[in-house]
């Protein structure tokens, strides 16, 4: 439980900073954010050691493509048959 506070309180004070980062920063402090999501959820869920790294690594991989897409405006969308386009996010 310790440590999900800390997780936590670290995400927040590097999310309230996000401001007056560059576009490398975000991208770090989003991998940072996801992993520790991915940490927290495989606590949450008894996961064991193995499932965790997992999580870790694709919530890591998941925040910093999220960080990195709501810099530039641009949003990823799915035509339906294995292909998509680039558009303004909704």
């Amino acid at each position: 439980m310790k440590s999900v506070i800390l997780a936590t309180v670290a995400t927040a004070s590097l999310a309230l900073g996000a401001c007056t980062m560059s576009q490398n920063e975000r991208t770090v402090v989003g991998g940072l954010a996801g992993a520790a999501g991915g940490l927290i959820l495989a606590d949450a869920f008894d996961a064991n050691p193995n499932w965790t790294v997992v999580a870790a690594l694709g919530g890591a991989a998941a925040g910093a493509l999220v960080a990195r897409n709501t810099a530039s405006g641009q949003c990823a969308y799915s035509n339906g048959d294995g292909t998509y386009y680039t558009g303004p996010c909704v």
